[in-house]
């Protein structure tokens, strides 16, 4: 590294006479610089040196800087848990979002009921080791359910308690997409019922009584107590359902087993996503388009991947919105699968005069 040029006045033909006052100025700066020229060079390459220490003295000092920006830490993103609770085992569904400079929140789902927020998830760089805590919403408890796990990878693994205080274990993975880039073709309508028996159906619960029937040509909920499931299993699809729900009744269409479109009664109510031809806890119609009770409704829907339309009464009311995750209730969180239609039987009375279901080829 060359030492600092002097002045141009002292270069290689300047006019300066000899002995004159400019002359004697440019003698005495290079008398300084040869001074001074080997502090300066090792001051440089001490500083050259240091160099990469400083820069990560800066990295770090703006990794500690709590105001900084941060990298969103691994856990964020959605995932689909399986909950193990003995012989049995149900779906949960978790998002963990990163709000402002560095707070880790989230949405989760449980076995049943809601999308409920998660204020804050608590998480280890280090270790992986995650933790938040809901309070109960349909449980059948009064403690509220905290969830503790790792990221191990690309999942999760960890426990949480059930109504009873007893320890249950988890595990989770990322949530596909669902991303669909090709067009679709549309296959040929199929009946999902026949007016004539319940061919094509099973109860969710073999265990349980099944209330439904099939009465006058229409499938009838005639004892709630039982949901029921369609053998067969649809990915991408159009369904068409005709219902009719009495006074205060509740019941409701999971689409794939997984995801459900609320039936109510909620005639005069302002839109929710927890009243008729929402996505349960997820999205709310833009307005309410419900009959009376006892009147025949139609609920159109169109399910692509994760994206949904819906048309209550032939008014468009969710239209090409993405369903961030299962709802309460589901059967499965296996989101990537193809899945049945199910409907839920074990709340209110309900009845059905058609149920057409167009798949994509």
């Amino acid at each position: 590294m060359s030492a600092p040029s002097i002045s141009p006045i002292c270069s290689t033909g300047s006019n300066a006479k000899k002995n004159s006052p400019r002359w004697q100025v440019c003698r005495t700066m290079e008398a300084r610089m040869k001074l001074f020229r080997p502090l300066l060079l090792r001051s440089a390459g001490t500083l050259l040196a240091a160099l990469p220490l400083l820069i990560g003295s800066a990295i770090a000092a703006q990794k500690d800087d709590p105001f900084g920006h941060h990298e969103p830490p691994p856990l964020v993103g959605r995932w689909d848990m399986t909950v193990h609770d003995g012989n049995m085992q149900y779906p949960s569904w978790l998002e963990v979002r990163l709000s402002g400079f560095r707070t880790p929140v989230g949405t989760y789902v449980g076995q049943f009921g809601s999308a409920r927020p998660v204020a804050k998830v608590d998480f280890d760089h280090q270790s992986g080791h995650f933790r938040f805590v809901v309070p109960p919403q349909w449980e059948h408890r009064t403690n509220d359910i905290a969830i503790d796990g790792r990221l191990e990878g690309d999942a999760l693994q960890g426990e949480t308690t059930n109504d009873d205080g007893k320890t249950v274990h988890f595990e989770a993975h990322r949530a596909p997409s669902l991303d669909r880039s090709e067009p679709l073709k549309w296959g040929e309508p199929i009946k999902l019922f026949d007016g004539r028996d319940l061919s094509g159906w099973k109860p969710r619960h073999p265990d349980l009584k099944n209330g439904w029937k099939i009465e006058d040509g229409r499938l009838v909920n005639a004892q709630p107590g039982n949901d029921i499931i369609t053998d067969r299993k649809f990915k991408d699809f159009k369904l068409r359902a005709t219902f009719r729900v009495p006074k205060g009744s509740n019941s409701g269409i999971y689409l794939r087993g997984r995801y459900e479109v609320q039936i109510e009664d909620d005639y005069g109510r302002p839109p929710d996503s927890h009243y008729i031809a929402g996505i349960y806890g997820f999205l709310t119609p833009r307005i309410n388009a419900a009959k009376k009770p006892g009147e025949w409704q139609t609920l159109d829907i169109t399910l692509v991947g994760r994206t949904i339309t819906v048309a209550l009464n032939g008014e468009p009311v969710i239209e090409r919105q993405n369903i961030p995750g299962i709802t309460g209730g589901a059967l499965d969180s296996n989101e990537a699968d193809p899945g049945p239609i199910m409907i839920q039987g074990d709340h209110g009375p309900v009845e059905f005069r058609e149920l057409t279901l167009t798949p994509a080829e």
